[in-house]
Order: C-alpha cells, then structure tokens, then sequence
C-alpha cells in the first residue's frame, strides 16, 4: 500500500520466488490468494507461475481440503514443493519459502512437515468503534487509531485490512477479535444490526485465513434484546443468544466466536444472577455450538475495590480461586482465556499456577504484545525472551505452558492506523515474534528476531548486527530501569506510563508493594503470608515458598524481604535496585547510540521515528532510575556503596 511501511512483507522479500517458474496445483479462494501472491512477485522480477505442467523451480500443491494448517517442504532434483491438504496449510507453507528467501531454492532439504503446535493463534484489539471519553479510540493503544473503526463506524479502507491480514498470515496468525473486551453501548450493536460491518471486516481477512471473532457483552439481551434478565439459566436468555448467533453466521459463515469479559472490572457477567462463570461461558458456547464457533472466556476476574489496609487479600489469588473449583464445567467449545501471569502483564510475574491446575479445562493464554507496562511502544522492548521463557516453563513440573494451552494463544494487539503500523517500527517484532512463537512455542526467539530483522531491513549484515544488539537484551535493560524483582506496578495511574512509586500503593486495584523503612515486598508464602505460593504444582511452590529458594527475578513479588537480603547475585537488595537503574540507562544511551550508527542503512524516515522514540526512552528510563533510587534511598536510608548522585 501506498505510504504504508511493508513491514516484514517488503518487496525484497518476494524476489527468490519472483525470479523463478512456479506451478501451483489445486483450487479455491486461499490458492488463489497464494496464485496472486506468486503473480504479483513475477511481474516484479521476471519469473513465471502456471497452473500446467512443465519445468519448475517451485511447486505448491494443494492435495485435497481436509482445512488443516500443516504443510510438507521439501527440495531435491533441483526443485522445491510444498504439500498441503488443507488450503490454509498451503498458504503458511508459501510464507514460509517466503522467510527462506533464497535458501529455499539453493539448499537440498529433506522433505517434512511443518504443523502448528496451536489450532488458534489470536489477536484481540482493544478497538473501540466509537472514542471512549478516556481510553480514546483504542484501549492501550499506542500506535494511532484503530484500523477497523472511526468516527463511529467501519473504516472503509478495507485495503488495509487486507494487507494486515497478510502480514499476520506470513507470521502464522489465523484469528483476530475485531473490537475491544470492555464492550462498551456502540460496540454492542456490532453483534445485531451492525453485524454487516464486521462482515466487511471479515470479507477483507478472509482471503488470508483469518477467522473474524467479536467482543460481546454478557448483558447483549438486556441491552439489545430488551430482556429483564441475562441470567444464563433462563431459556428466554438462552434463545436470545441462540438466534443472535444464527444472524452472525448468517451473514459470516466463518466466524470465529466470542470474546467474553464477565464479572471484571464493572462488566457484567454471571454473578449477577447467582450463576458461575462456566454457567455463563456453557450458555454462550451453546448458541455457538450448531455453527462450530468457540466462545473465549476472559479468567481476568478480580476484586478491584480492594482495602489496601487489608494484607490477606491478594489480586494474584483471584483467578486461581474463582475457576479451579469450576475444572470439568465448561463446554467443549468453551476456552478459558487466562493471562500469562496472575496480575497483568508486567514486566516480570510468575507464570500463572491457573495455567497447570484445570486439567480438564481448554485454556487459551493471552499474552500482551501493545507494551501497556513496557514502554507503550515508545520504548524499546523486544518480549520474544519473556514470552519463550512463559511458553517454555514446566508449570506442573513436566508440561510446558505451550503445551497446555490446548485452548490456543492469544496477544492483545499492538498495532493501529499508523504508517509504520506499530507506532515504533522495531515494536513490528513483537508481533512477528508472538506470530511465529504460536505456531511454535518451543522455536528459539532469537532465531525469530534473526528472521524478522532479514525479511523486514534485508541482508546487510552490519544493518542486521546492530538492531540484533539493540533488540535482544532490550526487555531486562527495561526491567532493570523501572520495577525491580518482580515487584511490578510502581507505574502513573490510569495511563501507566512513567514512574509513581506510590502510584497504586493506597488504591483499590491490589497492585502492592508495600515498602517502608525495613524492607519492600509482598509476602505471598503459605507461612506467613496471603498463600499464593501454595497454588503451585510441586517444585514451584517449595521453590517459592521461602525467600533463600525463590528465583532473584521474582523475589519482591513473593516476599517482603529487608533492604540488606543478600541476594544469589552477591548483592543486597538496595544495592541491586540502585546497580540495575544506572545500568538500564547506561544500556539505553548505548542502544541509542548503535541506532545512530545506522543511519545510512536504513530507510530515513523509519530511522527518524526510532531516533525520536529513542529520546523519550533515555529521558523516562532517566526519570525512573532517579524516582526509583531515591525513593528506596529516602526509605532505606542505606547510600549507594559507590557513591553515584541519588536525589
């Protein structure tokens, strides 16, 4: 599109096909979009695609359409093929010769299969059609407006769409929720008498095997309906549903399903009406059974009208104690939607013990790629290491978290109407990365960051050295300039951006630290404290049972510890908050200075935006390091032991 940054689909990338004969056997819509993929690319630089015999470079073959998304690569004799039996699989199969580039026509390989590890690989936009009088067009967006609605209703560039559904489709995503969880009065219509735009949306996904999914409200047949009840017990209610689902696939026959936030935050759910949540998740996976949709059950439920006096109440708990006791209640085509870690996206929390405790239960994991809590897309944090060691953690002391969300992953979406699409061009990664991640959660993150720094700036390998150096270790230099081990928060209320130790301290949200003059930290032990520990599966609650077990990263977010505990490091706690904040600045004037080096191999108006963004991170990480320090200065009264200023 014109004006619009490719991203990781830049012409560049399509010249090893392009160059080439390509044959393409089979038939249908997803073929075609592969055809015309492969046409295009030729027109560019020379090859030539055919649907007959004859000699080829490359063949993509379509055996059947049993809508499997696996392929079969393989290269000998001096040709490549891919082999699928489902036209999705032949899609993600091209993309994948795509992301070989000329290794792909120079390199014998074996043949074998590549399949998805997850059926569902989605995205949730927190879009709002209509501005939201505080959270604007997107909620925690920070790459402009939506790319779906405005001023109310559907944006009619449906070309760009088009275009964000092929670049999900190269990286391996197939679902996309199109509005946001918190449904607020326009956004419910989308579900009745605007359905039609959201079929638009879909229409303009659907040639790159994205599956449309829609946000509702449990309160849809109170609100829409004119019922007097949403209770998910009475059939009145149930009938309501039945027949609204009947109208959405009617006018999409492919939809996806719903995205259900209940009894979270002053959204409605079943609590109202004394019923549980698999009561009300089973009533709406009922409606969708008939047409093979799947409703996503948000678990982020908590009470957020805390008494911060009150330290047996515990945020982290409440996930864990409202659904394990629900294990086996829910309905086949009922996903429990369960956020990585038990509070909410921080920088560093443990993996949530929910994810290993409902063996009966489908679970989907959510993960967040909009950096609500990592710099929102002004600062540089690459979160493919932190969603690698999520995905990869035995949390039941033998499966991986990967493994267990049968349900799928799931990322809240990071991009917008922007031209560069994600706000910071090198926050493009995080999405890549989370694509390719839910194909394979075990893939090694760094080979994914190779991969998208190749297709997205070319081979040039200075080029490629430097954003490796300033991309890799960017998430801990982000840890180590705001909240310290694993303690979280400490963020501006309401917009969570910048520093306010204290911010959240005394509020209703649970989001705790509870610093003073001996030491910081929140004692969640069996022992002594809220008992959060005790919800693991063996070792992890030994592990983090006792502050002399418990990993350094997340020590403040299970313990209360003073300010002269010794950690693994060799360092007390006091000093390590103090090392890490001039550490973190230290990194971010280097990373900024590695940019600048590179001005001459990268496109100068994508260098001019990182360049910009790379000012207000070294201000705010500056801002941190000198809150922070001296916060816990003033607190501890303990100087650094290498005397640098702190206010």
């Amino acid at each position: 599109m014109q004006g619009v940054d490719p991203a990781w689909l830049p012409d560049g990338a399509f010249r090893p096909i392009g160059t080439r004969r390509t044959l393409i056997r089979g038939s249908g819509p997803l073929v075609d979009t592969v055809h015309g993929e492969v046409a295009r690319a030729c027109e560019r630089f020379g090859g030539s695609v055919s649907r007959e015999s004859g000699p080829y470079d490359l063949v993509l073959e379509l055996d059947g359409d049993d809508g499997s998304e696996g392929f079969v690569y393989g290269r000998g004799d001096g040709c490549t093929t891919v082999t699928a039996s489902g036209a999705r699989g032949l899609l993600y199969g091209f993309f994948h010769v795509v992301r070989l580039g000329e290794t792909a026509f120079l390199e014998d390989a074996r043949r074998a299969t590549y399949q998805p590890t997850s059926a569902l690989r989605m995205l949730d936009h927190w879009d709002n059609v209509a501005v939201h009088p505080v959270m604007g067009q997107v909620e925690r967006g920070y790459a402009g407006g939506s790319l779906f609605w405005g001023d109310g209703r559907a944006r009619g560039d449906l070309e760009r769409v088009r275009a964000y559904g092929r670049l999900l489709a190269a990286c391996g995503i197939n679902a996309v929720a199109v509005n946001n969880v918190n449904v607020h009065a326009t956004e419910a219509r989308l579900l009745t008498d605007r359905i039609g735009e959201v079929a638009d949306l879909a229409g303009a996904l659907r040639p790159y095997g994205i599956r449309t999914h829609l946000s509702v409200t449990f309160a849809a047949p109170v609100v829409l309906g004119g019922l007097a009840s949403a209770d998910p017990l009475d059939e009145s209610v149930r009938g309501w549903w039945a027949e609204a689902a009947a109208r959405v696939y009617a006018a999409i026959p492919d939809f996806g399903g719903f995205v259900v936030k209940a009894d979270s935050e002053g959204q409605p759910g079943p609590f109202a009406y004394g019923r549980s949540h698999a009561d009300g998740a089973n009533m709406l996976a009922a409606a969708l059974a008939p047409h093979g949709g799947t409703v996503h059950w948000r678990a982020f439920v908590y009470n957020h009208h805390q008494d911060w006096r009150d330290r047996s109440t515990d945020r982290a708990r409440a996930a864990y104690d409202h659904f394990v006791p629900l294990d086996g209640e829910f309905a086949d085509n009922a996903v429990l939607q369960v956020k990585h870690g038990p509070m909410d996206f921080q920088v560093r929390e443990p993996v949530s013990p929910l994810i290993g405790a409902m063996p009966g239960t489908r679970l989907a994991v959510e993960l967040q790629a909009t950096q609500e809590y990592t710099g929102q897309q002004r600062h540089v944090c690459w979160l493919g290491p932190m969603w690698s060691e999520v995905l990869r953690f035995g949390i039941d002391g033998e499966s991986s978290v990967g493994a267990l969300a049968r349900g799928g992953l799931v990322a809240v979406a990071n991009v917008g109407d922007d031209p560069f699409w994600t706000g910071h061009p090198l926050a493009q990664a995080n999405l890549y990365t989370f694509g390719r991640l839910a194909w394979d959660p075990e893939a090694d993150p760094h080979h994914v960051l190779d991969e998208w720094i190749r297709l997205t700036f070319g081979p040039e390998p200075g080029l490629a050295a430097g954003l490796r150096s300033i991309l890799d270790g960017s998430w801990r230099t982000y840890e180590k300039y705001t909240a310290p081990l694993g303690v979280g928060f400490m963020v501006q209320p309401g917009h969570h951006y910048g520093p306010s130790v204290d911010g959240y301290e005394y509020s209703p949200w649970g989001t705790y630290h509870f610093a003073d003059r001996d030491g910081v930290g929140v004692d969640r032990s069996v022992a002594s404290g809220t008992g959060y520990a005790g919800q693991y599966a063996k070792p992890w609650a030994d592990v983090y049972e006792s502050p002399l077990s418990c990993p350094d990263e997340l020590l403040l977010f299970f313990h209360h510890v003073s300010y002269g505990h010794m950690l693994r490091s060799g360092k007390t706690v006091i000093q390590h908050i103090y090392d890490t904040h001039f550490e973190g600045v230290a990194e971010v004037e280097a990373a900024r200075e590695r940019w600048a080096s590179l001005v001459d191999l990268v496109d100068p108006a994508r260098h001019a935006r990182v360049a910009e963004r790379f000012e207000e991170q070294l201000r705010s990480a500056r801002e941190w390091r000198d809150q922070i320090n001296s916060y816990f200065f003033r607190k501890s009264g303990v100087a650094d032991e290498r005397g640098r200023t702190i206010y």
